[in-house]
């Protein structure tokens, strides 16, 4: 009896050690290993790089063209310069502008008309972000080409529409207007409610 004893503790300890090293042997593998994010983002410069290539030639064949890099990492001309204003918008000002799409050999994507007049809460919507850059160094009136890589327009998605997977884009800016968003409130307030504004002025006179 004590021998069967002894014989089943010595079982027991075996099946319970064997259950703790298969435990341990079946750790997850872990798909963000070192070679994959290093090959992913050798993927990235070189698909970076190729799209940086068509727009240096662009920049090539427009000769008159006055092309500037941002630090930013897009390229941009003046179409039309204000050098009288100093004031840009900047974060709590609401931006009114136009804008066209063009791939990069200037076939249009979406055109003015087809995108209409946009209305743009400086850094507080969600916008590409090559326009959100960009337009923070316009003064008003002013229109700029931009030409953005892929990775600061529409990245690996596009837009789900027109523009497909990792396309190098040229934007048509024109910045109308910009103002403080109490302003801005303050002239919608008046837009919408002219009747008003006619009785009062009537009053007054």
């Amino acid at each position: 009896m004590r021998k069967f004893i002894y014989t089943s503790a010595i079982t027991i300890l075996f099946v319970l050690s064997s259950c703790q090293k298969s435990q341990v042997a079946r750790k997850p593998i872990s798909q963000s290993s070192g070679s994959f994010m290093k090959e992913s983002v050798d993927r990235n410069k070189k698909l970076i790089a190729g799209e940086e290539a068509e727009i240096a030639r662009v920049i090539r064949q427009n000769k008159k063209v006055k092309f500037i890099a941002s630090p930013k990492g897009y390229w941009y001309a003046y179409a039309t310069v204000n050098t009288k204003d100093s004031l840009t918008p900047k974060k709590g000002d609401v931006a009114l502008f136009d804008y066209e799409v063009k791939d990069l050999k200037g076939r249009i994507i979406y055109s003015k008309n087809e995108l209409g007049p946009q209305t743009y809460f400086v850094d507080k919507q969600n916008i590409m972000a090559g326009l959100r850059e960009g337009i923070k160094l316009m003064h008003r009136k002013e229109k700029i080409n931009f030409l953005f890589t892929s990775h600061i327009a529409y990245g690996y998605h596009g837009d789900n529409n027109k523009i497909g997977t990792n396309k190098p884009l040229l934007c048509i800016v024109t910045l109308r207007d910009f103002m403080s968003e109490v302003d801005y409130d303050k002239k919608m307030k008046a837009t919408t409610n002219p009747v008003s504004k006619i009785q009062n002025d009537s009053v007054t006179n």
